[in-house]
């Protein structure tokens, strides 16, 4: 395993723990809401504990790039594995529902750090094709998204919701112990990549623009759909405490087409200008949204899983968007703001299928109120540059050249 492929490696691990360390409270909730428990039996109310969780996931995105200058980006990933898998552990032992909101609060805090630290690191360790990376990288993200679920449903069934947060956040910890062996991350990445070309800036505002308007609605569709499709898949399969499990699984299926989706978008990047793979993905969304309101039974399984590839599938070309438009230089403050803009949708999305739910007393009225949002960033695949020198990155030196010859 060469140096950058063992950074890679470490970098997909930490993606994996980010996305399931934020979705372990949605099924764990299903085991906690008991008419004697400490949490109450509401399932609302106890959801609505993650708020601060997803708010801080947030709003530490947004100072990661100035932290990294001054301590370096290997720093905080080390802070981030300690920190996530330690927060995790320490909700086991939440006895009230205050405690519960800190040490899920102090979850989200750490786990800011991965996407703007982590996703930066990628790209430069990839090279010039960032696609593939990207891709497989997507997946494990997802394949945290997946095993939240249907690791949290079994733990919970067999030893209880708190060993659900403990034994994850062991392996974390465990983990980052492990990335501190690695020698000097930071002098591994970018190695034989050609010089970044000069992209007339009129397009980089363009695809910047579009690029932070499909954060703030990505971040809601994705944080909701993620956290109601537990619940989803308890609603439209039967709620006898003993499906558990098969909620848990039903759910992981739904999402690992999301994973798979997101490795096979990672290919076609590399080899087709981004807006004519974003704009199919996108108008797929709307019509699945649609279906998955109304479908029942196992129906809604296949329809789970649609709507699962079009959101993923969504997120690697978000990436790549940032790599294609952004010298290395500026990657990672864009990664900070554009994941710090994405909390604004991401840490309404908590509170909003809580409120939304406890007034209807079903999601379909939420999955609809998504599927208005999925319209917005079809109209942002829409406005979003289609060039061909995405591909070819040696011709944006003869289109720079004519807009200077036009001024």
């Amino acid at each position: 395993m060469t140096p950058n492929t063992r950074l890679i490696a470490f970098i997909n691990a930490a993606h994996g723990f980010t996305h399931y360390s934020l979705l372990i409270l949605p099924t764990a909730v299903l085991a906690m809401a008991a008419p004697d428990g400490r949490f109450g039996d509401a399932y609302g109310p106890i959801l609505a504990l993650a708020t601060g969780m997803f708010l801080l996931y947030g709003l530490f995105s947004l100072p990661q790039g100035w932290i990294a200058e001054r301590v370096g980006r290997p720093a905080l990933l080390t802070l981030f594995f300690l920190g996530t898998g330690f927060s995790m552990a320490a909700t086991a032992f939440a006895g009230s529902p205050a405690v519960l909101a800190v040490t899920l609060a102090a979850t989200g805090l750490f786990a800011a750090i991965y996407h703007p630290i982590g996703t930066a690191m990628l790209v430069d360790a990839a090279g010039d094709k960032p696609g593939r990376s990207i891709g497989v990288n997507g997946v494990f993200g997802n394949l945290g998204v997946a095993l939240a679920p249907v690791v949290t449903a079994l733990l919970a069934n067999m030893a209880g919701w708190r060993s659900a947060f403990l034994l994850p956040g062991l392996a974390c910890a465990v983990l980052g112990l492990a990335w501190l062996r690695l020698p000097a991350p930071e002098s591994i990445v970018r190695h034989g990549a050609r010089p970044f070309p000069d992209i007339p800036r009129h397009l980089v505002r363009r695809a910047v623009i579009v690029l932070l308007l499909i954060a703030i609605v990505s971040g809601l569709v994705f944080n909701a759909f993620t956290l109601l499709l537990p619940k989803l898949m308890e609603e439209r399969l039967g709620d006898d405490p003993r499906m558990l499990p098969l909620v848990g699984s039903a759910a992981f299926l739904a999402t690992l087409c999301g994973a798979l989706t997101q490795f096979t978008v990672g290919r076609m990047i590399d080899r087709m200008t981004l807006k004519r793979v974003f704009l199919p993905v996108s108008a797929l969304l709307v019509p699945a949204l649609v279906a998955v309101s109304y479908a029942h039974g196992w129906v809604v399984v296949p329809m789970a899983a649609i709507v699962a590839a079009a959101i993923f599938g969504q997120v690697t070309v978000n990436e790549t968007m940032t790599a294609r438009y952004l010298s290395p230089a500026l990657r990672t403050r864009m990664y900070s703001v554009r994941f710090f803009v994405g909390f604004l949708g991401a840490a309404a999305a908590a509170p909003a299928v809580a409120w939304l739910h406890e007034r209807t007393g079903s999601l379909a009225v939420v999955t609809l109120v998504m599927a208005g949002f999925g319209v917005m960033t079809l109209g942002c695949a829409l406005a979003f540059p289609d060039r061909k020198e995405e591909l070819r990155p040696e011709l944006w030196g003869d289109v720079e050249a004519m807009v200077v010859a036009a001024e």
